[in-house]
């Protein structure tokens, strides 16, 4: 008798388990849709923290809502090119694309403000702008024109000023020079005399091997080493001033946010900020030891004189007066990062550059 008890009662006891389980568990599965995604990067495979950041926000989103919602990610080249991600989310093709924004300026010359305006800022002072200082904002309403938003998606923090076959000693020594370098900087770069060339990642080791360019900038060591450009470039050039900071862009055609239920978006908006918390570290860690193995393959590391750095600050800042003369839409975004960059380099100097120029020397004192 106790024995039929015990089996009745552990039945019982088991089925209100997998009903509780059943409830509790997948409460997500019961309740939300399923939804299939496609997201088309600018990037190869390769690159595994830029092309990675789009494997790492699909895999967040999967577990987040228990593999409802899913987002396929695609290489540059297998839907659309990689400099075609933009028009891809902007007429449907996709629902989402993985992009840096200035690679779009020729539509407009405002797209370069969610990557990161050439001599501005460093990448915690541009996160600043852009999460605090009404840079967001201010780019959500631009993009509009376009259907589709944008997420900050990663960054790469303060990047190298690229490749060289030849020592550049001043800028009359890159005059006429096809350089690889990524979107908007193009426009400075014409006015010391420079051949900008827009090329995608993956396709710029070839043009730099047939001779098609003459130099190219991309990232940083991380990046540079697995894309081989010490293969047939000896000179290494830093710093970036086109890039002091460079933030990655997550498009988001309009029409399918708007269909898409409150809690995927917030998935969205969540995994998209954990991709931009693991970015910036992931290429800190990496850089030092790939610096170091490119020094060690006979990559001579060269920085940029004062003759070719002020002229190309000056004619900077000549551009950004003019656009802004005759460019509204660009002079209402401008003010406002340039405002809030006065600031932050009132605090830099205060705080952090005191500390790391300090810290900097007693550290090449061998402490």
């Amino acid at each position: 008798m106790q024995r039929r008890k015990f089996i009745r009662t552990a039945g019982v006891g088991a089925a209100s388990a997998a009903a509780v389980s059943a409830v509790a568990a997948p409460a997500i599965a019961q309740s939300m849709p399923e939804v299939k995604w496609r997201l088309t990067s600018s990037f190869p495979k390769s690159l595994d923290t830029l092309y990675g950041g789009s494997e790492l926000l699909a895999k967040m989103i999967g577990e987040m809502s228990d593999n409802k919602f899913q987002i396929h990610v695609f290489a540059a080249g297998e839907i659309v090119p990689g400099l075609q991600v933009a028009d891809a989310v902007q007429n449907g093709t996709v629902e989402m694309g993985q992009t840096a924004a200035y690679y779009y300026f020729g539509k407009h010359v405002n797209f370069v403000f969610e990557t990161g305006l050439p001599f501005s800022m460093n990448q915690r002072e541009y996160y600043a702008w852009l999460y605090h200082g009404g840079g967001n904002e201010l780019i959500q309403e631009f993009y509009k024109e376009y259907n589709f938003r944008s997420f900050i998606f990663g960054g790469t923090g303060g990047q190298m000023g690229g490749w060289f076959r030849k020592e550049v000693k001043a800028v009359e020594d890159m005059n006429a020079l096809k350089v690889r370098c990524g979107g908007f900087a193009g426009l400075i770069l014409q006015r010391l005399g420079i051949v900008p060339q827009q090329i995608a990642g993956g396709d710029i080791y070839p043009a730099l091997e047939k001779g098609t360019i003459d130099a190219c900038e991309w990232v940083g060591p991380y990046d540079d080493e697995k894309l081989g450009f010490n293969k047939i470039a000896k000179y290494y050039y830093y710093p970036g001033w086109w890039e002091g900071a460079s933030c990655g862009s997550l498009y988001i055609n309009l029409d399918a946010w708007a269909k898409l239920p409150k809690q995927y978006q917030a998935m969205v908006e969540t995994a998209a900020g954990l991709v931009t918390a693991w970015m910036v570290p992931k290429y800190d860690a990496g850089n030092p030891a790939a610096l170091r193995r490119l020094v060690a393959s006979g990559t001579e590391l060269r920085p940029f004189s004062r003759a070719i750095l002020e002229p190309s600050f000056n004619e900077t800042y000549k551009l950004y007066d003019e656009l802004s003369t005759k460019d509204p839409k660009f002079k209402k975004i401008y003010d406002s990062l340039k405002a809030f960059r006065a600031d932050q380099n009132l605090w830099f100097r205060v705080a952090e550059n005191t500390f790391d120029n300090f810290n900097f020397s007693m550290s090449a004192q061998g402490r």
